[in-house]
């Protein structure tokens, strides 16, 4: 059957799709780190995730945030807040890929542009795995209600990530100008975004006997 008369086809595809952005936020920061360890013989890890902009790694690091943005932005929820938090993190994730971040203190504009992207998109993925991911119907599944604390948790972590890379750089980077805290947190808020777009695009605890997106109905997208 042509998969464009074929809602199913269509269905998988996007969940393909969705997946291959959860891994490629998971996979990321590991591949940057090995990239510039084994290819460009550098510091295995640097002061940021952002400052591999500045390795020979610089093309797999915006073509990756590149791929994420694109997919946020057209990104289609199911009403105008889904819409308008895919559109605004899309956006802010290819600002951090278009506007380095600074390699030195203090910030310049472009650094000023990627810092304020990067805080508003950890907000906006925190915000997808809080309170969009979360919803449910009247009945739902014992498997939904565990996809939910998966995103609860997530999201979560997501928050906490972000307030403990602000904590770091008002109070603690001037005594510690080399600590690697801030690409570690940033990290594992790149695993936890990961890990919920999976769950939620039907890589785990999905509810297969209803033959819906994520296994989910409507109600509880």
């Amino acid at each position: 059957m042509d998969q464009k008369k074929d809602p199913a086809g269509q269905i998988y595809s996007y969940l393909a799709l969705r997946k291959a952005v959860g891994w490629i936020a998971i996979l990321l920061p590991f591949v940057l780190m090995l990239g510039v360890y084994l290819i460009f013989n550098g510091n295995i890890t640097l002061y940021t995730i952002s400052m591999y902009y500045y390795s020979g790694m610089r093309d797999v690091f915006v073509g990756a945030l590149c791929a994420i943005g694109l997919f946020l932005f057209f990104y289609h929820g199911y009403d105008r807040w889904d819409d308008w938090l895919g559109n605004i993190a899309g956006f802010c994730v290819i600002c951090i890929a278009l506007f380095p971040t600074s390699k030195m203190e203090p910030l310049d504009w472009k650094g000023t542009i990627h810092f304020i992207a990067a805080i508003i998109f950890f907000i906006t993925l925190a915000c997808f795995s809080l309170f969009l991911f979360t919803r449910k119907g009247k009945d739902p599944t014992s498997r939904k209600l565990q996809r939910n604390r998966i995103h609860i948790t997530c999201g979560v972590m997501m928050a906490a990530c972000l307030v403990s890379i602000m904590i770091y750089f008002q109070f603690f980077q001037k005594s510690y100008p080399h600590s690697s805290f801030v690409f570690w947190a940033e990290t594992l808020a790149l695993e936890t975004f990961g890990i919920s777009w999976l769950t939620k695009g039907g890589a785990m605890l999905a509810d297969r006997e209803r033959g819906e997106e994520g296994g989910e109905s409507r109600e509880e997208r």
